[in-house]
């Protein structure tokens, strides 16, 4: 597998994931699911968290992660995935809200992002069972608890 991965941190928080880390999360979410593959992650902070969020979904205030797919033209070759933008606060705030490990929030996030680029969705409920069933996978085979409690959908 080949994976080209762009990481840009654009945040002031102290507390992130290690460069490798990330690239361990995004080659497991890849694994058997793209051979090739070229990838942006960048780390934010809640201004342009928001900023994105509103310009980009029309909805205000910053989110914990957004998903840009790349849209490949018709006929062209791309291993181009897309952009995932992670807002470094709200991945904090929401593990000491939701009583979880920092580092498993971010793996969840970073898969959970990574996961809609590669076409998953969760806005319908068999969709986001069957998202969720895979982040809940992945996030084992790393370690981490599951991310939506003990148990989950099949």
């Amino acid at each position: 597998m080949s994976i080209e991965l762009e990481l840009q941190i654009a945040s002031t928080a102290k507390t992130l994931p290690h460069p490798a880390q990330i690239r361990e999360w995004v080659s497991l979410a890849l694994w058997q699911r793209a051979e090739t593959a070229e990838l942006t992650i960048r780390i934010v902070d809640e201004e342009e968290s928001a900023e994105l969020n509103w310009q980009y979904r029309s909805k205000g205030g910053p989110t914990n992660v957004l998903s840009f797919p790349y849209e490949v033209p018709p006929g062209v070759v791309s291993r181009m995935l897309g952009d995932i933008v992670i807002c470094a606060p709200i991945v904090e705030a929401e593990a000491n809200q939701f009583n979880k490990p920092l580092l498993a929030h971010w793996a969840h996030m970073v898969i959970h992002g990574l996961l809609h680029l590669l076409g998953y969705s969760h806005e319908i409920d068999e969709d986001a069972n069957a998202m969720e069933s895979l982040e809940t996978e992945l996030l084992i085979k790393l370690g981490f608890p599951p991310p939506y409690g003990d148990t989950f959908a099949s």
